[in-house]
């Protein structure tokens, strides 16, 4: 299970916690990971396919590393505290097990976010993130990397995750038509290792996703996408990870 079906890491975060009874895979206010239309059997199809199906197999803090340059305002209403949620539903004309069923669903000391991110570039205005690092217009390697490992340790400390999402975003590419950042290859080389081996080093699961990256020239563009996954295979082959499960 090294890969992901659903481009929407809010989604899978709530279909990762998924629990019985639990009836709604959106957030409050409607934004990203919107799934709403899957019935009870195949949402359990779907989270024995991500969790496997053993007995007693729970995932209850999902921590997401979003990397594109862009912050991840969607994934990150996600993780609101419930009294957010219950004045977003004080004025609503709702029968308290509604209430109840939404308090339930919502994802806060579930989901967690850690967002590195290109102060002035979009969105306007920002969510609030669990861990949100703004960085300067043109930040380099050393500023990037320096910020990534202490924010990725105090989070991984903190939340101590049962399952990594990690956004692998390249518009952060000092070449990318709309980043705003300068990072070199080598310094997205090296912050997907960091990330990756981090999870590994922990123990703990990773999915890994590309995103971001502008260019006129397609190819460029999945060029550096395909730096996660050779990045992953060069973690896997090093440290034999085929034969961690037999």
């Amino acid at each position: 299970r090294g890969f992901t079906i659903l481009n929407d890491l809010a989604a899978v975060a709530r279909l990762m916690t998924w629990k019985e009874g639990d009836d709604v895979l959106t957030n409050d206010n409607g934004r990203g990971g919107d799934v709403d239309s899957v019935e009870d059997g195949d949402r359990r199809l779907l989270r024995e396919f991500y969790r496997g199906d053993e007995e007693g197999t729970s995932i209850d803090r999902v921590l997401v590393v979003d990397c594109d340059v862009h912050q991840g305002d969607g994934t990150s209403t996600f993780s609101r505290k419930p009294p957010a949620v219950k004045s977003s539903i004080a004025t609503r004309d709702c029968a308290d097990d509604d209430r109840d069923r939404i308090l339930r669903n919502n994802l806060h000391d579930r989901l967690f976010t850690l967002d590195l991110h290109a102060a002035n570039n979009y969105p306007h205005p920002k969510e609030t993130s669990n861990y949100d690092i703004s960085l300067p217009d043109e930040c380099d390697d050393t500023t990037y990397l320096a910020a990534l490992k202490t924010s990725l340790a105090k989070a991984f400390t903190e939340v101590q995750p049962q399952l990594v999402l990690y956004n692998a975003g390249v518009d952060v590419f000092h070449a990318d038509k709309l980043g705003r950042l300068n990072l070199s290859w080598e310094g997205m080389e090296r912050r997907d290792e960091h990330v990756i081996r981090t999870c590994v080093e922990n123990g703990i699961p990773v999915a890994c996703v590309v995103g971001g990256g502008y260019d006129d020239d397609a190819r460029v563009v999945g060029r550096r996408h395909a730096l996660v996954h050779r990045v992953c295979a060069k973690v896997w082959r090093e440290r034999r990870m085929w034969s961690y499960r037999k």
